[in-house]
């Protein structure tokens, strides 16, 4: 894994503590060093970095890879927090932290990539609508989606049963895992961006009380 922090006094016993555990891990201090490195398997990113703005380290991964990114920095407010999701982080860990806390989101965010397994059939089409979860990729009108991770996920939990109720707690437990220790809301960000992206908010409909469906077509 890459850890990107500039700060030796967070960043060595973050290591050691994360190597103890089992991980092969490197560090970098710099944000134009963590985009020039080979892809890792995660990326525990900081914010606060001395050349580039962590966020913008996560968007610049994330357009060109799938990697999992977990955030990890001081700046706990939840706008901090809703940015870093909607730009593709994976989780957001606020300091100070334990090195258990940082493995065990790490292994949690690694269980959800390696159990983005197909469907039987790895296709489902609504309407103009196709979620191909073999390959991980949506397209509506034969125009592929730009979508994050995650928000390829919510949109697959939906799609599996189109026109079906999915409740908030099934999401975060399909979507997030029970390892998720965030805001619900974080679900609400996620339909938001889809909803943008898919360019019509019909697609997804909100159940009050319940959570959301995907529009049967």
């Amino acid at each position: 894994m890459l850890v990107v922090e500039d700060e030796d006094a967070i960043a060595e016993p973050l290591v050691e503590g994360l190597e103890r555990e089992g991980f092969e891990v490197e560090r970098v201090a710099r944000g134009e060093d963590a985009l020039a490195a080979p892809e890792p398997d995660v990326v525990l990113l900081d914010l606060r970095l001395p050349d580039v703005d962590g966020f913008t380290v996560c968007r610049r991964l994330r357009e060109r890879s799938q990697v999992p990114i977990i955030i990890v920095s001081a700046r706990g407010e939840e706008v901090d927090r809703v940015a870093g999701l909607e730009l593709g982080a994976d989780d957001y860990v606020v300091k100070p932290f334990s090195v258990r806390e940082v493995a065990a989101r790490i292994r949690a965010v690694t269980r959800r990539t390696a159990a983005a397994a197909p469907a039987e059939d790895g296709t489902t089409r609504v309407g103009e609508l196709t979620v191909d979860r073999r390959a991980r990729r949506a397209t509506l009108t034969g125009r592929e989606l730009e979508l994050t991770p995650k928000e390829f996920d919510v949109l697959a939990a939906l799609a599996a049963d189109p026109g079906a109720a999915v409740s908030r707690r099934r999401l975060l437990e399909d979507v997030w895992d029970t390892a998720w220790y965030g805001s619900a809301k974080t679900i609400d960000v996620h339909v938001a961006a889809l909803r943008r992206k898919l360019g019509d908010p019909g697609w997804i409909e909100t159940v009050r009380g319940v959570g959301f469906r995907l529009r049967d077509a």
